[in-house]
């Protein structure tokens, strides 16, 4: 029998997550505030739902609804729509970056109703969704118990962990991202000196030489080898850096624990700094987030 899960929010990340889950033989309601991404995934084998209340009566009575989000006035606006469909020991998944503080009082809100908030950090950008990701997780562990067959098919191999109490799984990709904003930055700063020096390098083979064996190999390294067999030397790229907001949660955090986090500030202040300014480090890192999360990557027009 196929499990029947409900899914909200259809980005690139939600949709490869539906197809992921679509291929573990899982039977998927699928609701998005525009219907298009909710037609293509119909044609996939989802079930479309067109408003939150066909989304509520194609579930089970016992729900599961994974919700793919943008952080903030979304994520919550989205709970206030399903609560009046929702039953007790009825669980949400909030797979979105919000802010772990927003979902512990979220979670006491719902657990008033005896109605479960899992807050659900997520890694391995797109292909992560789409092929296996890296999942940490928070909140009520029997509801985590009672549903961890679903992190297992979400996960690539050996790929998740109940790591604690509500707040416990979004605070964890906050750090994720601050170390994450850090490692972009030290490896674009480190091809920004290779661009510098007298050696015309072929950057592709310099990342592919650090794939293998070298301790500085990463799955980031693996996207820097693509890139550059794609863009040689990042032509027609302006590097914009976006995103930021939690990689400054997690320095604001920091700050009031008063940890030793200058790396992470440098690497927001370059961010910052991008917007007025960009070099070669800036390209990189800008085609980099596009590559792992298909952030947006902004183009300089080319003049006819």
């Amino acid at each position: 029998m196929k499990k029947t899960i409900g899914f909200m929010g259809l980005g690139k990340m939600g949709q490869n997550m539906v197809m992921h889950l679509l291929s573990k033989n899982y039977q998927i309601v699928a609701y998005n505030r525009s219907q298009k991404p909710i037609k293509q995934l119909e044609k996939k084998g989802a079930t479309p739902s067109y408003s939150i209340k066909e989304l509520i009566e194609k579930l089970p009575k016992s729900k599961i609804i994974i919700m793919m989000l943008t952080a903030g006035q979304p994520v919550g606006n989205a709970i206030a729509n399903l609560l009046p469909y929702l039953n007790k020991g009825d669980i949400i998944i909030d797979g979105g970056n919000s802010f772990y503080k927003d979902s512990i009082r979220r979670y006491n809100l719902l657990k008033k109703k005896e109605i479960y908030l899992i807050d659900l950090g997520i890694s391995g950008g797109i292909e992560g969704a789409r092929n296996g990701a890296s999942l940490m997780i928070g909140g009520d562990k029997s509801s985590f118990k009672k549903i961890e067959y679903l992190f297992k098919d979400l996960a690539v191999k050996e790929g998740y962990a109940y790591l604690g109490p509500s707040g416990a799984g979004h605070f964890a990709k906050m750090i994720h991202n601050g170390i994450e904003y850090v490692m972009l930055e030290t490896y674009g700063e480190g091809f920004e000196l290779l661009e510098k020096s007298k050696y015309k390098y072929e950057y592709k083979d310099i990342a592919k030489v650090w794939n293998h064996g070298s301790v500085i190999r990463s799955y980031i390294t693996e996207l820097i080898e693509r890139v550059f067999m794609k863009n040689p030397h990042l032509r027609g790229v302006q590097g914009i850096i976006g995103g930021g907001e939690t990689g400054a949660w997690s320095y604001e955090f920091a700050k009031s624990v008063k940890g030793d986090v200058e790396s992470l500030k440098h690497a927001l202040e370059k961010r910052k700094l991008s917007k007025s300014k960009q070099t070669f480090s800036t390209k990189l890192i800008s085609i980099l987030r596009h590559e792992f999360g298909s952030h947006i990557l902004e183009e300089i027009k080319k003049s006819k």
